[in-house]
């Protein structure tokens, strides 16, 4: 899942990055409501992590801003202003939850999972392809009741081929669900992510192959033999 961060106290945006990344997530990072708004008209998110208090505006002016435009993705809002009025305030401009700051990171993973949650964010919280299932919430792909153990790039290569199973992704497109705006790419990463996410999944007997279409991208199937 892939989240937009705006957040313009750069220590308190590294801690969550990281954080962030570390439950598997991607995270975009900007520190202005333009920058915000730019990357939502280009990106498609599954959630944002807004701050009420950026140098340009108000955070909260870009929820206003997406309900208007029909934008239906889950906001949290992120400030130093927790009183009643600021979240009354918040949840009545669209916002979908209210954290004040500071606050841990269990809370605010635990807010997220609840928004994601609601009816209509995600259309299923749990992807199938044969034996193999990923828990999109949690995190989590099970073989045969068997987590496997996988780290954050070969999880969201997984999410992505699971997504479009049957079909052929683009390497740009891959790439794009992989890596956030931030991240510097090797030339050959993504293809060694692919490679060591197959032979895992060889070994657990997922019932599934993933298959390179030369010069193209990948294609993930259920093995027929």
């Amino acid at each position: 899942m892939r989240l937009l961060l705006a957040e313009d106290e750069m220590e308190m945006a590294s801690v969550l990055i990281l954080a962030l990344r570390n439950h598997d997530l991607i995270v975009d990072h900007v520190a202005t409501l333009a920058s915000a708004q730019e990357a939502i008209r280009l990106t498609i998110y599954d959630a944002l992590l807004l701050d009420r208090h950026l140098p340009d505006g108000d955070g909260l002016a870009l929820v206003t801003w997406m309900r208007r435009s029909g934008k239906a993705v889950p906001a949290i809002m992120l400030t130093a202003q927790g009183d009643l009025g600021d979240r009354v305030e918040g949840l009545d401009a669209g916002a979908d939850d209210y954290l004040a700051k500071p606050f841990a990171i269990e809370e605010l993973m635990a807010r997220l999972r609840a928004v994601l949650r609601r009816p209509g964010v995600i259309e299923t919280q749990k992807l199938r392809l044969g034996v193999l299932q990923l828990d999109l919430l949690n995190r989590e792909a099970v073989v045969h009741e068997r987590r496997l153990e996988l780290p954050r790039r070969e999880l969201l290569v997984l999410e992505a081929l699971m997504r479009r199973a049957g079909r052929t992704v683009e390497r740009g497109t891959l790439q794009e669900e992989v890596y956030g705006m931030d991240d510097e790419i090797q030339s050959n990463a993504l293809d060694a992510h692919v490679s060591r996410l197959r032979r895992k999944l060889d070994e657990v007997a997922a019932g599934v192959e993933i298959h390179t279409i030369r010069g193209i991208g990948y294609l993930m199937r259920r093995r027929t033999s």
